[in-house]
Order: structure tokens, then C-alpha cells, then sequence
């Protein structure tokens, strides 16, 4: 067998073995009597221990660490990680991999029972081809496979060790293996390009709306001075009810997303179909606030309606601003967190603790900054801008993890 694509200079035959005809050890993770307990595990530490958080489907994560002693650590009868050793999740979320290799800083590590180490001591296999290999679609399918119908996912050691993997000879297997490193590293560099584009953006959408900082007009003069308006005066309250039943798309508001199509959101309709009289007509260009708090939206959010006519639950609050100008800037404004302040300090607090109680007429009094209609020109314009790269960089990162699935697809067998 050989694969579809492969570099110039290579036609021999690939082989298929299993992970123990390979030579690969399957090392479980630590425990028993000695497993540490919750009191044992320490933010700073001699050992890193990890958890199933710390290997994702990109490799390792090490945005939240948990550490245990040098005497705890030595207690501990196997789980320790050698420089170039894999890990594969089993349980729980099955089948991420990360590789212990020079680039992971850390020293000392060790894995829980929800884990196993791959320890190759095979000469005629790379580590980094075999941990390539765990990305392709036949280890995949393998392990979707041996998961189906299981009520709680995991592998088993003896399930691992029956793992086909493909292979070539070591030289081709490098070649494969670094060039689809160099493919990593630019979804790496990418992705930390898009981390910090978006954080410049976020900060100076701050600075923007606290008039940090400010735009000039065509002939270089200052703009007027911003008014602060409370929403009641440019709103009004949305209260028309589905009467009639006749509209019947359903629309929610997502903290994430925005106002989505609820069927196409949550994958099957949440509102009863029948029963939709009590819900509000939303039309295009409505703004709504869903008093539901999340880790996005602490007071809850407030989006923009782009899809059209639909209904929503009477749970959300909707309005509608007078002046078509003021849209496309209030909704820029309603992103930031810059009007949270003035939502926490009119909260009443009940038995819910997942949802804003606010008052009609305090929700109404929302004070707004207002600027001249051509600085909210060049405030729109401004960040869109900032929201073109930012949607590019996103776009690149998405094209080149294609190319790489692709690549993965065609280069192994």
C-alpha cells in the first residue's frame, strides 16, 4: 500500500502494524492508595500533574496547572513521562494526544488514570511521525469504532495495543513528519496572531467609547461634545405579541453568536410550536437583551437582530431605536463591557442567581454615549476595519487546518 501523496524520490511499500507489533509500550496512568487527593494537588509544585484539560485536540494546554511534591511524586508507581513519550486521553473525552517533546517546557510530569503514555522504542519510528499518525483518519475512525454504544467513552490498554498504524522508512517518515510540523507552526503563529489582533481590537474599542480616544472632522477640528442619553429616548419598547400564531421561526439570543434561528442553533426546536401566541415579533434590526447571565455575557447580552422577522421568548426584553443612524455604532457599544457598571448597580439579585433581575423602567434609563452623527461615522468605520483583519487572520487559520487535514488524508495510509 502507498499513500496518494508523497515526496519525490520514495516508492517503496508502507506497512500496517499494530501498536504492540510496533514496540510501543501503553504505560496507564497513576492510581489507587497513593492517588493524590484534592488537598495534594498545589498551584506551584515539583511535578506537574495533569488533567484531562491539559491535552486537547491541538496537544498540550497548560492554561490551568495543578502541581504535586518531590515525596508525593515518588510515592507514585508509574505515570511519569520520559522526553518524547505521547499521551492519549481514555476516558472522558477520548482520543486527544499531546507530545512530551522539547518544546514543552515543564520537566517533571505525570498523568491521572484518565490517561496513557505511548512510549516508542522502536529505532525505525519517529515519535513525531507516530504522533502525526494519531491525526489521521484511520486511528480516528478506529477509535470511534471501539467507543460506539458505550454510554461512558473509553479505551481500554488492550484496545490500544490493536491500533494499526501505518508506516515507511524513517527518512521519509521525518520528511512527512517536519513539513507537517511547519504546517502547525503556521496555524500556531496564526492563532497568536489572532489572539492579539482581537485583544488590540477589544482595548481600543474601550478607549473608544470612554473618548480615550477621539476622531476630528473632515477639516481637522474637534467633533462636538458626546451626550450621555438615557435609552428611552431613543428606544422604544417592542411588546407586539404573536397573536395570530402566524410567524413561527423561532429566534434566540446568544451570547456567543447573536440572534440565531433557535432550530438551527440548538439542533431541534425549545419553544413548543404550538404554544407561540405569548411571544414577541421581532423585526430586523431590533435590538434584544437576554437577561441570562454567562462567562461571555456576565449582565447578560444585548444583540442586533440581522436575521429578520421571527418571535422570541417574552423572557427577552426588545426595543427599537428611533434613528436608523444610531444602529450600527449602538451595537459596536453594546459588544464592550463599557455599560455592565450601570446594569450591576440597578440588579436586584432574587432566588436565580443565572439571571438579571432589573426593573422596566431601570432598564430603560441605560445611559448611552452619543457622539455627532460623523464621529459615530468614523467609529464604525474604524473598527470594522480592526473586525476585517481580525476576520481574515480567522479566515487563513481556517484554510490552512484544511490544507492540513488534507495533507494528513493523503500522506498516510
Amino acid at each position: 500500500m502507498k499513500p496518494t501523496l508523497r515526496f519525490s524520490g520514495y516508492e517503496n511499500e508502507w506497512q500496517k502494524l499494530t501498536i504492540d507489533q510496533l514496540y510501543i509500550e501503553v504505560i496507564d496512568g497513576d492510581r489507587g492508595t497513593n492517588y493524590p487527593t484534592k488537598s495534594e494537588f498545589l498551584d506551584e509544585g515539583d511535578c506537574l500533574f495533569l488533567s484531562a484539560k491539559n491535552v486537547t485536540k491541538s496537544g498540550f494546554e497548560f492554561v490551568e496547572k495543578q502541581y504535586i511534591t518531590k515525596d508525593k511524586d515518588a510515592a507514585l508507581r508509574k505515570g511519569k513521562l520520559l522526553r518524547n513519550d505521547l499521551v492519549l486521553t481514555t476516558r472522558g473525552t477520548v482520543g486527544n494526544i499531546a507530545h512530551f517533546n522539547n518544546s514543552v517546557e515543564e520537566e517533571q510530569i505525570r498523568i491521572n488514570s484518565g490517561m496513557v503514555i505511548l512510549r516508542n522504542s522502536n529505532p525505525n519510528l519517529s515519535n513525531d511521525f507516530l504522533y502525526k499518525s494519531f491525526y489521521t483518519g484511520a486511528v480516528t475512525r478506529h477509535i470511534q469504532k471501539v467507543l460506539f454504544g458505550s454510554a461512558q467513552p473509553a479505551l481500554t490498554v488492550g484496545e490500544i495495543k490493536k491500533f494499526k498504524i501505518g508506516f515507511t522508512g524513517i527518512e521519509e517518515q521525518q520528511k512527512i513528519a517536519d513539513f507537517l510540523s511547519s504546517v502547525d507552526k503556521k496555524i500556531s503563529l496564526l492563532k497568536e496572531k489572532h489572539a492579539l489582533l482581537t485583544q488590540y481590537k477589544k482595548g481600543v474599542m474601550q478607549k473608544l467609547f470612554k473618548q480615550d480616544i477621539r476622531f476630528k472632522d473632515e477639516n481637522g477640528n474637534d467633533f462636538p461634545e458626546w451626550q450621555t442619553v438615557p435609552l428611552s429616548k431613543l428606544a422604544s419598547k417592542n411588546s407586539k405579541k404573536n397573536k395570530d400564531e402566524s410567524v413561527n421561526t423561532v429566534l434566540t439570543n446568544s451570547a456567543k453568536d447573536g440572534i440565531v434561528n433557535q432550530g438551527d442553533y440548538f439542533k431541534k426546536d425549545i419553544a413548543n410550536q404550538q404554544n407561540l401566541g405569548g411571544y414577541t415579533v421581532v423585526e430586523k434590526n431590533d435590538f434584544v437583551y437576554n437577561p441570562r447571565i454567562s462567562e461571555l455575557a456576565p449582565v447578560g447580552p444585548i444583540k442586533r437582530n440581522h436575521i429578520g422577522q421571527g418571535v422570541m421568548s417574552p423572557l427577552y426584553t426588545v426595543f427599537r431605536f428611533k434613528d436608523d443612524s444610531l444602529l450600527d455604532y449602538l451595537e459596536l457599544y453594546f459588544n464592550t463591557t463599557m455599560w455592565h457598571r450601570y446594569m450591576h448597580s440597578i440588579a436586584n439579585f432574587g432566588a436565580r442567581h443565572d439571571r438579571m433581575n432589573i426593573t422596566t423602567s431601570d432598564f430603560y434609563a441605560l445611559p448611552l454615549p452619543i457622539p455627532s452623527e460623523g464621529e459615530r461615522a468614523k467609529i464604525v468605520s474604524f473598527v470594522n476595519a480592526l473586525e476585517a483583519k481580525v476576520s481574515a487572520v480567522k479566515q487563513q487559520i481556517e484554510l490552512t487546518q484544511t490544507f492540513k487535514k488534507g495533507l494528513l488524508q493523503q500522506m498516510f495510509v
